[in-house]
């Protein structure tokens, strides 16, 4: 199946309204995303069809068509879910006593341990490919992942600016290169197979992150 073409809901697979009465199960929706989950890392997006992830979690196809209509959708959805786990928009909300360079190790942690999973790094491959180049789905994975994440913290990044803690005359293009930094040469290794980094390095490179993104954002005197 082309990775550019939405898989169709069989004729007799039409979703039904849930409407007033008919809830959806959200058991079964997360029983959904986590097979969606497993299928996407192991198989590839192509290779993983609705009738595989319907058998993973335990529902009929046309349960998996009721939640989420199609593939594309389904992805989305499992990308959302996957950034929602990690890294959840409560990470961002309004702290003031928590120390800033605290918060900010707190949300870098959550951050590598989030693209450097299994299934974020599958992901980031099989994104990465020549077939997906064309695809629509790097541009569906950017909203629904990347830019959520880096709109929450610059959000962050904001208030803190507004309390004198730090002085960003861009917080888009700064949230942008916090993350881009914190990802460094040991996400680069682990995507390209290479040599695996050790925890503490990966503890000292995600510190020195953010010591330089401090030095550079810090209040001018």
């Amino acid at each position: 199946m082309s990775a550019s073409r939405k898989t169709p809901a069989p004729k007799s697979a039409e979703p039904r309204s849930s409407g007033p009465g008919r809830p959806k199960d959200l058991s079964k929706r997360a029983a959904i995303l986590e097979a969606a989950k497993r299928m996407f890392t192991q198989q590839g997006f192509d290779g993983a069809s609705m009738d595989q992830i319907a058998a993973e979690a335990g529902v009929s196809k046309l349960t998996v068509y009721s939640h989420f209509g199609d593939k594309d959708t389904l992805f989305v959805a499992a990308v959302e879910s996957h950034c929602d786990t990690s890294l959840p928009s409560s990470l961002f909300e309004p702290s003031p006593m928590t120390p800033l360079r605290e918060r900010l190790m707190t949300i870098a942690r959550a951050f590598y341990t989030m693209v450097s999973s299994p299934e974020a790094v599958a992901g980031h491959r099989m994104l990465c490919t020549p077939q997906m180049a064309s695809s629509p789905l790097p541009k569906l994975f950017w909203e629904a992942g990347p830019m959520r994440v880096q709109g929450d913290f610059a959000a962050l990044l904001q208030r803190r600016v507004n309390a004198g803690e730090l002085d960003i005359p861009d917080v888009a293009r700064a949230a942008s290169q916090f993350f881009t930094l914190a990802k460094g040469e040991p996400h680069a290794c682990l995507v390209f197979g290479c040599a695996q980094t050790s925890e503490k390095e990966i503890e000292e490179h995600l510190a020195e992150t953010v010591d330089l993104f401090l030095r550079a954002y810090a209040p001018r005197r």
